[in-house]
């Protein structure tokens, strides 16, 4: 590529030359693009990422305590409160006394939290739909395989996403 003079472009103070930036870079700006994006789209919800979470896990574990997913989803214990009792006060999950420890609270979707799910899933393919536009079926299942064997060799848990850990 050049200039309107004929010059190649300059490279800008402190990067680094090279073909483009790198992979950590492109992951990081799409990551952020995508949580964005996708905060907009489940907002019409009325739900925040994190609400959108827990209601996931709750229901892939349902009775599991407050503690146990606060643990799974690596976010404080007292902001997981925080957030069941927002959830809890829409009707979408409840607590329940644990019969074998009634110290304990288990956490189970209500029907009302399994219907708004459907519409998550929906609203999720959507999202992805979009993101992935630019790519072919197949384009798009090695970009997951690509991307899961990324995740697994980083070591980060499946399905829960690291943004819990700043919540």
């Amino acid at each position: 590529m050049e200039t309107a003079d004929g010059a190649a472009p300059a490279t800008p103070r402190g990067a680094a030359p090279g073909p483009g930036p790198g992979s950590a870079f492109l992951l990081s700006q799409l990551g952020a693009h995508a949580a964005m994006a996708f905060a907009d789209r489940i907002g019409a919800l009325d739900l925040t990422p994190p609400q959108t979470g827990l209601l996931r896990a709750v229901a892939a574990a349902p009775g599991q305590s407050q503690q146990a997913l606060a643990t799974m989803l690596g976010t404080p214990p007292s902001r997981l409160v925080a957030l069941v009792d927002q959830l809890g006060e829409r009707g979408l999950v409840e607590r329940r006394r644990n019969p074998a420890d009634r110290r304990l609270h288990a956490l189970h979707i209500t029907s009302a939290g399994e219907k708004l799910l459907r519409r998550i899933a929906d609203v999720g393919r959507e999202h992805d739909d979009a993101l992935c536009a630019a790519l072919d079926d197949g384009e798009r299942a090695t970009l997951r395989a690509l991307l899961q064997r990324i995740a697994d060799e980083q070591g980060l848990t499946p399905g829960v996403h690291p943004g819990y850990r700043k919540v």
